[in-house]
């Protein structure tokens, strides 16, 4: 595709790259192995030979190697990743030395209190961060990722009940749901009553009313909802299901919206998580750790994961008598470098976190403002983080919204979230985050423009994007039915 711009896709060298095993010569060695001067050991019988197959790669293989991988992949130190629903956002690497320390890097889970103060005191004042950020009493750092938070909170809310004598049975889930929501109220023993969504695209006070029975233990509500909009009557409903003995759990995936400007606590939630690899610089995606913190309001306080951190006179200390606890989460102290960058992030921003909500909501109105003309919004409401496209406009000519999201890729950008969320037909949800610039946003609206024209000048060639980049258009659907399970590729 051409363009009145100058997009970041350019057609280049791209290299191929064989197999370490394939490439490697017997006798070349990327280092000098140090000579320890121990006698030689004699292996039993069944590990005895030449060991494992390791290539024999110079040092200069190595480097060529992993740098033209690096060539194929694409991620937030490439360009804007759009990607809506997971905050893609670049992430300041300071905080990355931070989790370096050698302090942090060496210190065993196992050293006794007096020996890790330091480490304490980071996850004490953490807790109190994260408390003070939502406006509740206190929370728990050892939930190790956002599905394992939602756990843990739907844990406390179901020990809450129990110690109060109360069995209900059933958990309120709005249609813009999470998709592990209903997984976790399953787990906790609970069975999904499904809230649909008002004609403006978030939960309404006369249907969530007439939902909630004495069987219902709570609402699990995603705020602002997966559409990317404030559940505006979520106070009027937090208070009718207290009034009838019910709890709140928060799903904290979109705080990153709503930081110092909304206090959970006063709206009525008790328990939220956080997602610190979204909303606190923490690393996200590639299978790597994370983190899901839970904050907690009075009512659930005594129901925190234990032990906990506790600060006696200027020292910290562990408290494990907690009688009403729900108990250990997590081996040993959570995924703890993960939590040292939340920390300094949080340090570093201070009040100004507050500002990193208000650039997210400001950018991504700016897009839906920029693109509402090419492409069908289907709630043209002021949005919050993220805002929700579909390619009706483009359907007659036959383009999907997969063929869009192709075509971005041709243009130099990272397709946004397609066909989520699935109360939206087509979806193409676009998050463009705190940290990117107003030229990157300008460009990319470009793009998305470009690929609205080009729908309309020649469809055509949308259906065979990308067609620039190392691997064309695949055929997922034989992926699907006929996959290679195996290392021969044939």
């Amino acid at each position: 595709m051409s363009g009145e711009f100058k997009t970041p896709g350019q057609s280049g060298l791209i290299l191929n790259e064989k197999l370490l095993w394939e490439s490697g010569r017997k006798g070349r060695s990327a280092m000098s192995p140090v000579v320890s001067g121990l006698p030689p050991v004699s292996l039993p019988p069944d590990l005895a030979g030449d060991g494992p197959d390791w290539p024999d790669l110079s040092e200069q293989q190595v480097a060529r190697h992993y740098t033209r991988l690096s060539t194929w992949n694409f991620g937030v130190d490439t360009g804007t990743y759009p990607l809506g629903s997971c905050t893609m956002k670049y992430n300041p690497k300071i905080n990355e030395e931070m989790a370096n320390l050698p302090g942090f890097v060496k210190a065993h889970p196992l050293l006794p209190a007096e020996a890790v103060q330091g480490e304490l005191r980071l996850m004490y004042e953490l807790e109190q961060f994260l408390a003070e950020i939502v406006g509740l009493k206190a929370a728990s750092l050892q939930p190790g990722a956002g599905a394992h938070g939602e756990l843990c909170g739907m844990l406390m809310i179901a020990a809450c009940h129990r110690h109060h004598g109360q069995n209900r049975s059933k958990v309120l889930m709005p249609d813009t749901a999470h998709g592990t929501n209903p997984a976790t109220a399953a787990m906790c023993g609970y069975s999904e009553v499904k809230v649909p969504l008002g004609p403006k695209g978030f939960m309404e006070y006369a249907t969530v009313e007439k939902l909630m029975t004495d069987e219902v233990a709570g609402l699990m509500v995603t705020n602002p909802n997966t559409l990317g909009l404030f559940e505006s009557e979520l106070h009027r409903i937090t208070e009718m299901i207290h009034q009838r003995g019910g709890l709140v759990y928060g799903d904290g995936a979109n705080l990153n919206a709503i930081m110092g400007r909304v206090d959970l606590g006063r709206l009525g939630v008790d328990v939220v998580h956080y997602n610190v690899h979204k909303t606190l610089s923490t690393p996200h995606g590639g299978g790597g750790p994370g983190a899901g913190p839970v904050a907690v309001g009075d009512r659930l306080l005594p129901y925190l994961p234990g032990p906990r951190v506790v600060k006696n006179g200027d020292r910290y200390e562990w408290k494990e008598d907690l009688p009403l606890s729900i108990g250990r989460l997590h081996g040993f102290h959570g995924q703890f470098r993960v939590l040292v960058r939340a920390y300094a992030y949080i340090l570093s921003m201070g009040p100004e976190l507050k500002t990193a909500s208000d650039l997210a909501v400001l950018n991504a109105n700016y897009i839906k403002e920029k693109l509402k003309d090419v492409y069908d919004l289907p709630f043209d409401q002021p949005c919050m983080h993220e805002c929700v496209f579909t390619n009706a406009k483009q359907a007659a000519a036959r383009v999907s919204t997969l063929d869009i999201a192709k075509g971005l890729i041709d243009l130099g950008f990272h397709p946004p979230t397609i066909y989520f969320p699935l109360v939206v037909d087509s979806a193409i949800m676009i998050e463009p985050t705190e940290t990117e610039s107003k030229e990157d946003l300008d460009a990319f609206i470009a793009a998305m423009r470009q690929v609205a024209e080009e729908v309309r000048q020649n469809p055509e060639t949308l259906h065979q994007a990308p067609a620039r980049t190392f691997r064309s258009r695949l055929d997922e659907t034989s992926a699907a039915r006929r996959p290679i399970l195996t290392g021969d590729m044939g």
